[in-house]
């Protein structure tokens, strides 16, 4: 038996998204045709559109449907880089960001671009006023919602201000975050100036429990911003190609749904997640908890582990039929220190030694027994205190 505590890599599908996906795909006609077939699958794709920006707090016509994060992400910052003000040359960056963020503004750099770093603080939170600090002057800036590593929940609307005051910019990644923490990109952006403050956010669908391969960029009506694929006039000419219609049907739903659950699963998960972490404890008297032990995530458990090599005890675990992760996914099979625990102050080693848990709406008591119930024997084996380590 499998117990599944690896909900921020992805999570489980829905099945309403599935029948949604399912349904819309039996609708045949691509949405820039003029024909009746053509505006047929147009009219589920716009409704799809005007249902997922009642949940993001935007208008529909600043929904850009994508592939999902990473394209949402690179879409973003090259687009709001292309389109900078004369005279701006950076890009702020925070410490600790997902590396689809880190990675693009790498190539960016490359090109050319100046990179300002803001540390985070001990738990991983973005300090609003170093933030605020590194502004000035910039081309654009960008942040997580939530850290996705360690959990640790930022101030989205006090980094949309800094960035309005300064006439910067923002794109805010809300992978993490949706559909866990209340966010409205129209209570974010604010009364702001045109082409400042939050003008993108990012979400992915397949966090949510849609398919993967859907996802959306939130691009405020006044936001300038270059598109970075060419060959069509659709979404604004912000991403052009054929629209994905059943895609749309599956992520709307999901995102209702994770929307109307968000505040009895929150309050679930975090009862779960507590537990998880209080018996970890128990069992490990040495692992110490990372992030912010109350403004995080409701089913985000980061630990470290003294002395032991978190790939080892993920390979312990995963024996024992627990499924959990090091870090972000998408560094999974590389073994490497964790760039976000390095970016709390701590050393190389306890980079190497943490493990994340992360619940979603199908996790239960048992998975958190389960691993309750390993994670001393695999803690005592990857740290080599166990007598069978010692003989």
């Amino acid at each position: 038996m499998r117990f599944y505590l690896d909900h921020a890599a992805t999570a489980p599908l829905r099945a309403e998204a599935r029948d949604a996906w399912l349904e819309a795909s039996a609708v045949v006609g691509n949405a820039s045709s003029t024909h009746g077939a053509g505006q047929d699958a147009r009219r589920l794709l716009e409704e799809s559109r005007e249902r997922a920006a009642a949940v993001l707090g935007c208008d529909p016509i600043e929904v850009v449907f994508t592939s999902g994060g990473t394209e949402s992400i690179n879409t973003a910052l090259h687009g709001l880089w292309a389109s900078r003000a004369e005279g701006t040359d950076a890009i702020v960056l925070p410490d600790g960001e997902h590396h689809a963020t880190m990675d693009t503004a790498a190539a960016l750099a490359a090109a050319g671009a100046g990179v300002r770093a803001v540390p985070l603080d001990a738990v991983g939170r973005i300090p609003v006023s170093s933030f605020a600090e590194a502004l000035p002057g910039a081309a654009l800036a960008t942040a997580l919602a939530a850290n996705n590593e360690v959990g640790t929940i930022n101030d989205g609307a006090a980094l949309s201000t800094a960035a309005a005051d300064a006439g910067v910019p923002l794109h805010l990644d809300a992978v993490a975050a949706w559909g866990h923490v209340p966010l409205s990109f129209r209570e974010l952006r604010g009364e702001v100036a045109a082409g400042v403050g939050l003008v993108a956010m990012t979400v992915a669908g397949h966090k949510l429990g849609a398919p993967v391969g859907i996802g959306a960029l939130v691009v405020a009506r006044t936001a300038r911003m270059t598109p970075l694929l060419h060959g069509g006039a659709q979404q604004r000419g912000l991403r052009a190609g054929t629209q994905d219609v059943a895609g749309a049907a599956a992520f709307a739903v999901a995102l209702e749904m994770a929307e109307a659950e968000r505040g009895a699963e929150t309050a679930r998960l975090i009862a779960l997640r507590d537990r998880l972490i209080s018996g970890i404890r128990v069992a490990v008297p040495q692992a110490e908890l990372l992030g912010d032990p109350v403004e995080r995530l409701p089913g985000n458990a980061h630990l470290l582990f003294p002395g032991a090599v978190g790939e080892s005890l993920l390979f312990l675990l995963d024996m024992a039929g627990v499924a959990a992760s090091t870090g972000s996914a998408c560094q999974a099979g590389v073994a490497e220190p964790s760039h976000v625990v390095m970016a709390l102050g701590r050393s190389e080693q306890d980079a190497r030694g943490v493990l994340r848990f992360t619940l979603g709406r199908t996790s239960t008591d048992a998975d958190v027994d389960a691993v309750l119930a390993t994670i001393g024997d695999a803690y005592a084996r990857a740290s080599g205190t166990s007598p069978a380590t010692r003989s």
